[in-house]
């Protein structure tokens, strides 16, 4: 059997983009201040969540500014 997807999952304290064509995301934040994600806030303890659409989805940048942010992709 093929390998259909991959799955990264990471933590992350910078600036960064889930790039062009992933499947499913969701970025939770984890620290203790205001993220930004896709140009919008994302509270203390709060997720957000790209499910799968049937195609890829474009990049999405994200910026934990004084927090911390919890990331898994598919692709």
């Amino acid at each position: 059997m093929n390998i259909l997807a991959s799955i990264q999952e990471k933590e992350v304290a910078i600036k960064g983009t889930i790039a062009d064509g992933f499947l499913a995301a969701s970025i939770k934040n984890i620290g203790n201040d205001i993220a930004m994600v896709n140009g919008v806030s994302l509270a203390v303890g709060e997720a957000k969540s790209y499910p799968f659409v049937g195609k890829g989805y474009e990049s999405i940048d994200y910026d934990p500014q004084n927090s911390r942010l919890r990331i898994l992709e598919i692709f």
